[in-house]
């Protein structure tokens, strides 16, 4: 039974429970599991990790990856949320199979070499054939761990909603489909490399009714509840004028609160709402860059980690961020708390925690987001010799201050993803060949 030990990091950032940072650390592995942690260790697989820091592997808790193919698309650039959707949807509307695969792909590498090492993603719509096994395929060619969700949109431009009818699906289709890929794809046992949750895309493109029935159906199944929440001004306006009450109220009402649920943005939660998040459990993914690019405002995240909400990090679309890298999220997250509440508002630790354990809580994977003796092997491996860290005096908040920017080595359950800075067995050139063409078809 072979091992593998990282030996010699400058330090090891263990995130656990008492947060740890051990210098001339050594992390020792064994089929996937880490197994110790500590200085002196030895196996039979040694990774030198002598200037570099190490952490457990970033977690991105929201992203839409079939995005990747319309990065800074012209008329969605300046567009604030309903009016970016209305001019993106069409667009999306002319993909399939191959572009949702490709862009899945281009989208997962870059979230690798930025150091992540578990991906949510959150797909809603399927067209000219395509399916949530297109991005679950694309996730395996990579190696990361994937936490797909089956999302939904059930109300189109005919009925009031902002997607083109031809966007949308049946609710009784949608609840069928929800079924097939739980049953084909969810894994629950810890190590796991595929979970399946569930998301309506947001309460404005589908119905009260889907909402409930989604709920019940993943709890019947044991699977997670995503969608989007109070995301600017416009989406608390509709909420008013739609169901009488604010967002937080409406998820409620509906079953949309618990440990097994997660909604992306919450830039407008008021103070009864963060309440009701804290004692129900129900977990935040915050997407700091996208909420600045289409001026959505800034999440309460100090408040609401005052008040013991879980809050973890997303990157979001690459339609709406426009990259996807999570250091660059913690980065601009301790930026806008401190504009918002004063210098000492959070830490650089304080937002690594987050980009790390706090993306593993929120996901419901309590096997990873630290480097400690039983949990999961998804470790980063930093390089600060470059010149992005040269100077720098702490090396751990410097990995959020000022980077390095790509990591130099990702393992993924124990197993090399990135390596030397390249990605394994992926052929990066024919991939980003392949994504600007059908980028450029798009466009033309």
């Amino acid at each position: 039974m072979t091992t593998t030990v990282i030996k010699n990091a400058d330090v090891v950032v263990t995130m656990d429970a008492t947060r740890r940072e051990i210098a001339q650390g050594d992390v020792l592995i064994r089929d996937g599991v880490i197994v110790a942690v500590g200085q002196g260790l030895s196996g039979d697989r040694v990774i030198q990790a002598a200037g570099c820091v190490v952490t457990p592997g970033l977690v991105n808790t929201h992203h839409h990856l079939y995005q990747t193919l319309t990065r800074v698309v012209p008329g969605g650039q300046d567009a604030l949320l309903f009016g970016w959707l209305q001019t993106l949807y069409p667009i999306w509307a002319r993909m399939g199979p191959e572009e949702i695969f490709t862009s899945a792909q281009v989208g997962l590498a870059e979230l690798a070499l930025s150091g992540c090492s578990q991906s949510s993603d959150h797909l809603y719509m399927y067209p000219n054939g395509a399916r949530l096994e297109d991005t679950i395929e694309a996730a395996k060619t990579i190696g990361l761990r994937f936490h797909p969700t089956r999302g939904s949109m059930s109300i189109g431009e005919s009925d009031g909603g902002l997607p083109p009818d031809a966007l949308v699906e049946q609710e009784s289709a949608i609840l069928e489909d929800c079924i097939r890929v739980v049953d084909a794809f969810h894994d629950p046992n810890d190590g796991a490399m595929v979970r399946v949750g569930l998301a309506p895309c947001s309460p404005f493109s589908v119905s009260r009714e889907l909402m409930r029935d989604t709920a019940l159906l993943a709890r019947d199944k044991g699977v997670m509840l995503h969608t989007h929440l109070a995301e600017n001004d416009e989406d608390i306006a509709y909420s008013l004028e739609k169901f009488g009450c604010r967002p937080g109220q409406y998820a409620e009402d509906l079953g949309w609160t618990g440990a097994d649920v997660w909604h992306a943005h919450c830039v407008k939660l008021d103070t009864v709402e963060i309440d009701l998040f804290a004692r129900s459990k129900t977990g935040v993914a915050h997407c700091p860059c996208s909420n600045c690019r289409l001026g959505s405002g800034i999440a309460p995240v100090r408040r609401m980690r005052d008040a013991g909400v879980n809050v973890a990090l997303g990157v979001d679309g690459s339609a709406s961020n426009d990259a996807g890298h999570l250091l660059d999220e913690a980065r601009q997250l301790l930026l806008l708390q401190r504009v918002a509440n004063g210098a000492d508002a959070l830490s650089a630790r304080e937002a690594l925690e987050i980009a790390t354990l706090g993306g593993a809580t929120v996901l419901g994977r309590p096997d990873c987001g630290s480097l400690s003796v039983g949990k999961r092997a998804d470790i980063a491996i930093w390089d600060m010799s470059g010149i992005a860290a040269a100077g720098s005096w702490d090396p751990v908040a410097a990995l959020v201050l000022t980077g390095p920017h790509q990591v130099r080595d990702l393992l993924v359950e124990g197993r090399d993803v990135v390596r030397d800075f390249r990605l394994c067995g992926v052929d990066m050139r024919g991939l980003i060949e392949r994504q600007n063409r059908l980028a450029q078809a798009l466009a033309e």
